[in-house]
């Protein structure tokens, strides 16, 4: 016989049904076998598509999206609280104290934080504090601390940011598009001279690395950048599978330049 769903609202009944789910007696087997591990690109996936619909504006999907997110934290703390770890009144408490606790601004006496390029570095200020209360900052490096797991792009814009607040930092962007031709020079000698594939990923990172470092500099968001160009290689090249349907024809046999004689077409038309 099926199992009424939960009633009630709001999250007490989010947590019941995952409660459910997780049960030995009438759960669902697929939630029953997940583990931190296995859940974890799942966590990382609705992360990501709750950034796509703020990026699409699509609000609608973003409640959708947020609400997936969150049916992630509650899994998580399901599988805590069966092992004795914690549960998720547990994870609101600490990022409670954790909220006041870096809000001394708001919550507490501390001087007015100016702007919100002041709280930035506020916030840091505290973060290093507590990682050395924890004897999380053994080596006392200025770039302790950045999460190894984040994209790669993420990651690249927090070490530089590190970097910048001991004073290592280009004033300008300028010089970091002196860095970047650069870089682009030193890929292209490499492709030249046939070097390993290694060397070749070398200078290639070397490049990304200047890309982001001029993205942190102009205060742009590299990731959101990219798939901004992402999303606008993908409406081009569906405007060139549309100009070839319209003509009887696909994409798959025609030539380099009857293919970029489309994509031209496609960007005179955006115009």
């Amino acid at each position: 016989m099926p199992i009424p769903p939960p009633s009630g609202k709001g999250i007490d009944r989010l947590i019941a049904i995952m409660a459910q789910l997780r049960s030995t007696e009438g759960g669902c087997p697929w939630d029953l076998e997940q583990t931190f591990a296995t859940i974890a690109p799942y966590t990382i996936e609705e992360a990501y598509e709750v950034a796509d619909a703020i990026e699409q504006r699509d609000m609608a999907g973003l409640k959708d999206e947020l609400g997936d997110l969150l049916f992630q934290v509650v899994f998580h703390g399901r599988m805590a609280e069966e092992q004795g770890l914690f549960g998720f009144a547990d994870i609101a408490d600490a990022s409670s104290e954790k909220m006041i606790r870096r809000h001394p601004h708001v919550f507490g006496d501390a001087a007015t934080v100016a702007n919100a390029a002041d709280q930035v570095v506020h916030w840091e200020t505290l973060k290093a504090a507590e990682r050395a209360r924890q004897g999380k900052d053994k080596r006392a490096s200025a770039l302790d601390g950045v999460t190894a797991g984040l994209p790669a792009l993420t990651r690249a814009i927090k070490i530089q940011n590190r970097a910048a607040r001991v004073g290592f930092d280009w004033a300008e962007p300028a010089p970091i598009l002196d860095k970047i031709e650069e870089e682009i020079g030193e890929l292209r000698a490499e492709l030249d001279s046939g070097a390993s594939i290694d060397r070749v990923e070398d200078e290639l990172g070397d490049l990304f690395f200047a890309l982001a470092n001029l993205a942190r500099r102009l205060d742009l968001d590299a990731e959101a950048a990219l798939r901004r160009a992402t999303a606008k290689f993908e409406r081009r090249f569906h405007g060139m599978e549309a100009l070839a349907a319209a003509a009887g024809n696909t994409l798959d046999g025609q030539t380099l330049e009857a293919l970029d004689a489309l994509w031209d077409r496609v960007k005179a038309d955006e115009r």
